[in-house]
C-alpha cells in the first residue's frame, strides 16, 4: 500500500467506525483529484468524515453550511467598496481552500449550488470581470440528506456529473455503535486529530496515482460499461465519457490504495456504482416503478462480461 494513503487510513481510523468500505472510496477520489459528495441521513458521519480527512492533511479548510437564504456570494465572495483606498476591494469566499465542506449542499438553491460549477470542473472562479484561480489541491466534500427530505431541492444533472463519486455511510453494526459510545464518552475524537501529511505529498500522491497503469483492455471494459448505462432499460439518460475518465482515475487510486502497479477489473467493478450511479437519470415510468439507477449500475455489471 502506498505509505501517504496509509498514514491517511490509519488517521481516519482513530475516527470512523465500521466505515472502512467508504473510507476507500473517499480516499480513492481525494488521491485522483475529483469531488465527493456524501448522501445518507443525518446522524450517521457525513460531516465527521469529511472533518477528519480536514484534520488529516495540513492544509486549509473551511466549511459552508448550505441554506436556502444562502447566495453565491457567500460562496465566491465579493467586492467591497474601500473608503480609505477609494476603490472596490474583493473578499474570498470560502471556496478559496483547500478542502471545502459543502455541507447539506442540497438545501440551498439551485442558483447557489450552480455557483460551485465552474470551481469544481476548472479550478477557479469568475468574479468581478477576472478568472481567479483556486488552489491546487482543491478538494471538494459535500453532504446532502436524502431528497425525500423537508426542506430539500434536487441537485441538477450538470452538477451532479461535476462529483466523482457519491456514496452513503449507512448505519454501522450494533458493535460499531457501542465502540462510537466509548470513544465519545469524554470528548470526540477529532478534538485530538493530527494532520499526518501535507499539502506536498498530497501532489505527490496524485501524481503516482495518475501513473497507475490502466491498460487498454481495460479502457474498453470502462467504455463499455459507460456506454452499456446509455442502453439501460429505463434509463433515460446515461453516463457520458467525463463517467469514463472519472471511473479510470478513481480505480487507479485505488490501485494504488491497494499496494498495486495495475489496475485490475475487480477495482473498476467496486467503484462503478459510486462513480456512475449518480450521473444516470430515470424515466418517469422506471421511477414510478421503483427502479433506481444503483439498481441499473448493477443490472450493467452482470452483462458486461470483465476482461479475465
Amino acid at each position: 500500500m502506498d505509505e501517504t494513503l496509509k498514514r491517511l487510513e490509519d488517521n481516519l481510523g482513530k475516527v470512523l467506525r465500521g466505515q472502512r468500505e467508504s473510507v476507500r472510496k473517499l480516499l480513492a477520489a481525494f488521491a485522483a483529484g475529483g469531488h465527493v459528495l456524501l448522501e445518507d441521513y443525518p446522524g450517521t458521519g457525513k460531516t465527521t468524515m469529511a472533518k477528519a480527512l480536514a484534520h488529516s492533511v495540513g492544509a486549509r479548510f473551511r466549511r459552508a453550511q448550505f441554506t436556502p437564504d444562502l447566495l453565491p456570494s457567500d460562496l465566491i465572495g465579493v467586492s467591497i467598496y474601500d473608503q480609505k483606498e477609494q476603490s472596490f476591494r474583493f473578499h474570498e469566499g470560502p471556496v478559496f481552500t483547500d478542502i471545502l465542506l459543502a455541507d447539506e449542499i442540497n438545501r440551498a438553491s439551485p442558483r447557489t449550488q450552480s455557483a460551485l460549477l465552474e470551481a469544481m470542473a476548472e479550478g477557479q472562479v469568475s468574479a468581478d470581470g477576472k478568472t481567479l484561480p483556486l488552489p491546487g489541491m482543491f478538494f471538494v466534500i459535500a453532504t446532502q440528506n436524502p431528497i425525500e427530505s423537508h426542506g430539500t431541492y434536487p441537485l441538477p444533472e450538470a452538477q451532479m456529473d461535476r462529483f466523482m463519486m457519491r456514496f452513503g455511510l449507512g448505519y454501522v453494526s450494533p458493535r460499531e455503535e457501542a465502540a462510537i459510545l466509548c470513544d465519545q464518552e469524554r470528548a470526540h475524537p477529532l478534538d485530538g486529530l493530527k494532520p499526518c501529511i501535507d499539502s506536498a505529498q498530497v501532489s505527490a500522491l496524485r501524481e503516482r496515482a495518475a501513473g497507475v497503469r490502466f491498460s487498454d483492455e481495460l479502457k474498453r471494459y470502462a467504455v463499455e460499461l459507460v456506454g452499456a448505462t446509455r442502453r439501460a432499460e429505463g434509463v433515460a439518460l446515461g453516463a457520458s465519457p467525463r463517467a469514463s475518465l472519472a471511473l479510470m482515475r478513481a480505480a487507479r487510486a485505488l490501485a494504488l490504495l491497494d499496494g498495486a502497479d495495475f489496475v485490475s477489473p475487480e477495482q473498476v467493478r467496486e467503484l462503478a456504482v459510486a462513480v456512475l450511479a449518480h450521473r444516470l437519470v430515470l424515466d418517469p415510468q422506471a421511477r414510478f416503478a421503483g427502479a433506481t439507477a444503483r439498481a441499473a449500475v448493477e443490472a450493467v455489471l452482470k452483462s458486461v462480461p470483465a476482461p479475465a
